[in-house]
């Protein structure tokens, strides 16, 4: 199964391709952005893009997906396309490459039937030493079948150079500094700010924007996206992702805490009877008792953008003055928001967040 195919970023594309076709295009590149725009997606494309038999030769506007190294990169089986990201901790300190290789194929494998649309690695994976000492190694050797060898590292924040690895961490900024021959190096972070300053100051950064509302339109209607997304509202998936489509996959947290957000607008919307109250008050009571942080701060932010994906909405339909309505109650959950901080009752909260939202919303 191929890789998803890469949507948006023309801007960034056109910059990298002509700067790949003049021969000026950095060996060590840092794509930075958002969490979830797509950076090592365009980071593989790049790397496709630089292996393709035709693509730099003829100027082409993307890898020409028929030769043999575009069929193998779309594949994720390239030998000349390594992909490291986070990954558990191996048992043995000091792996071979062959059980490094080994057990990012298993992964790339894994990635490649969810259709490419996975969540982020959990905070116990990361870029460990033996994983880095690895790809050292591979990237002293020859390319396996094409021109050059190019290696994407997502989540670059997330290496770790301590255990004692200095010698390690050492090789890895002389590599960055100055690559083999031939050797292309493409690092991605959305929290450039972890990054160690040893490892920016040997990169070029490229900037990854959220993606326009045009792309994401093209992103929502892609077959395998609609088919994982279906549930849920159009204008919410919009509002939600924020031009970063990957935020979309983030998890079970992520799509728990927008269910509650709309479970909250449904009881803000319910009518000024009796019945209605009671629909207000069970929706409190269930956000808990104690503990204010964590998903109830996510449910508030995600009541955010579901308010907001309800505003485009009414302004579609015409209903203006429900729109203004509803924009309004937003400011009643920011100051929500501010409450979270402090040890308050998640319940006690909501009960008066719903009342207040109640008042704006239902004339």
């Amino acid at each position: 199964m191929p890789f998803r195919p890469l949507y948006g970023h023309h801007a960034v594309r056109a910059r990298l391709r002509a700067a790949a076709g003049d021969g000026r295009l950095p060996a060590s590149l840092l794509f930075q952005g958002l969490r979830g725009v797509g950076k090592q997606r365009l980071a593989l494309w790049l790397g496709q893009y630089l292996l393709c038999e035709r693509a730099t030769t003829e100027r082409l506007p993307d890898p020409c997906g028929t030769c043999q190294h575009c069929r193998y990169a779309e594949r994720g089986v390239h030998p000349d396309l390594h992909w490291f990201f986070p990954r558990p901790r191996f048992k043995d300190k000091d792996p071979d490459v062959e059980d490094v290789k080994a057990d990012l194929g298993e992964a790339i494998a894994e990635r490649l039937a969810a259709d490419g649309l996975y969540a982020p690695p959990p905070g116990t994976e990361g870029l460990y030493v033996a994983v880095m000492r690895a790809l050292i190694r591979m990237a002293a050797n020859r390319p396996a079948m094409a021109k050059g060898v190019v290696f994407v590292v997502g989540d670059a924040e997330r290496m770790v150079t301590q255990e004692g690895a200095d010698q390690s961490a050492n090789a890895f900024l002389k590599l960055l500094e100055e690559p083999p021959p031939g050797v292309t190096l493409i690092l991605t972070t959305s929290e450039p700010g972890a990054l160690l300053p040893t490892i920016k100051s040997r990169v070029v950064s490229v900037r990854v924007p959220t993606l326009p509302r045009a792309d994401m339109e093209a992103f929502l209607a892609d077959a395998a996206v609609a088919r994982q997304l279906s549930r849920a509202p159009h204008e919410e998936l919009l509002a939600r992702a924020g031009g970063a489509p990957g935020v979309l996959f983030a998890g079970d947290g992520t799509a728990a805490a927008f269910a509650n957000a709309r479970v909250l607008l449904e009881a803000a919307l319910a009518p000024r009877t009796p019945d209605g109250t009671v629909v207000r008050i069970k929706a409190a009571a269930k956000q808990g008792v104690a503990g204010a942080r964590g998903s109830y701060s996510d449910t508030l932010d995600a009541l955010t953008h579901v308010l907001h994906a309800r505003v485009q909405q009414l302004v579609k339909a015409g209903h203006e003055s429900d729109a203004r309505r509803t924009a309004s109650v937003m400011t009643l959950v920011e100051a929500t928001k501010t409450k979270v901080q402090h040890n308050v009752s998640p319940n006690l909260l909501t009960a008066s967040l719903l009342q207040a939202m109640h008042r704006a919303l239902v004339p």
